[in-house]
């Protein structure tokens, strides 16, 4: 199935309409939706290089924005809207109790904003309705999120301009065994994360 993914969205990336899915996946991967950016982002830019940074202020700026829009439904609206979607997603009861054991802790949210940025561990969407179910600070949220989502962007798409079709082919090669390492890291960030809460 990820290979499937992978390559529908390789052949997507090649469109004309692909900025324009690649800012709405961006957005609303950081409030309601479970696929990350990054299966757009990344074919996107190994396909057209010369466009790697611009793809990556794209994708930085609409997925702060969604990441806003997350915040917002935490705190505004999270019975009538938030709390619905995670029940769907099947995210509620991992919900419940991260946000019991946040208990409003300025680190361990600025923490997970981080690494959800960088990482998707805990996923964007998640974070971001907790920060406003909490109360989080919304200019240190938007100040995190710039610094994280725009890390993460920015370095693959340089790694991506700068080497190209040479990471398309290794990620082609490699797939199974990206797949896997994402996985274990994801763990171990989020056993850490746990550790330290």
């Amino acid at each position: 199935m990820f290979r499937r993914l992978y390559h529908w969205t390789l052949s997507w990336a090649r469109s004309r309409h692909a900025p324009a899915a690649l800012g709405t996946v961006s957005f609303v991967e950081s409030s309601v939706f479970p696929i990350p950016a990054d299966v757009l982002f990344i074919p996107m830019c190994a396909a057209r290089p010369e466009r790697a940074m611009s793809y990556a202020f794209l994708a930085t700026l609409t997925s702060v924005l969604g990441g806003i829009f997350g915040w917002f439904l935490g705190f505004y609206a999270f019975d009538l809207i938030a709390r619905p979607l995670l029940e769907f997603y099947g995210k509620l009861h991992a919900f419940e109790t991260l946000r019991a054991e946040v208990r409003a802790d300025v680190w361990i949210i600025l923490l997970m904003l981080v690494t959800s940025g960088l990482a998707h561990l805990p996923p964007m969407k998640v974070v971001t309705i907790l920060s406003g179910v909490v109360g989080f600070n919304l200019w240190l949220f938007i100040l995190s999120a710039i610094v994280a989502r725009g890390a993460r962007f920015y370095g693959l798409g340089w790694l991506l301009q700068r080497y190209g079709v040479a990471i398309l082919a290794f990620i082609e090669r490699r797939l199974t065994w990206i797949a896997g390492g994402i996985v274990l890291l994801a763990l171990v960030l989020w056993y850490l994360l746990k550790a330290h809460a």
